[in-house]
């Protein structure tokens, strides 16, 4: 009863008015993913396969491709986002960085199948990525 009566004298807002108000989130934040391109517009990926293979998940499919010089690239890269645990393994298992987990976290859709991220889908995102560790803490190496 005397807490009751504490809030009653003392109230205290506590209510976010969201989105005019939003939450600072860490950096470390894992979101919706996004896939890192170079200047001309390509995808960085080189369909390598690393991170289907580390995904726990088993939400990445690609198929990779080889263009006449002999550079790989992805034909076919999606991922699922229902799936997806957002641990982070593609991120740091990337040996170009071309995949990132960003800090989005507004995905909302009205079906489900806009929750599986195509190879253009993810080039077109342009939030933040999140860092992998606090460079601030030097025990979280």
């Amino acid at each position: 009863m005397a807490l009751t009566l504490r809030h009653m004298v003392n109230p205290k807002t506590v209510t976010q008015q969201y989105p005019e108000e939003q939450t600072e989130l860490s950096p470390r934040w894992r979101g919706t993913h996004r896939m890192e391109v170079h200047a001309d517009g390509r995808p960085k990926c080189v369909a390598c396969g690393l991170c289907p293979t580390v995904c726990p998940a088993n939400c990445i499919r690609l198929v990779g491709g080889e263009d006449d010089q002999g550079n790989r690239y992805p034909i076919v890269y999606e991922i699922d986002e229902f799936r997806c645990i957002f641990c982070g393994m593609c991120q740091e298992v990337c040996p170009v960085e071309a995949i990132h987990v960003g800090r989005d976290f507004e995905n909302a859709e009205y079906t489900r199948d806009r929750f599986v991220y195509d190879l253009d889908r993810l080039m077109q995102q342009d939030h933040p990525t999140a860092l992998l560790w606090d460079p601030s803490d030097p025990a979280s190496e």
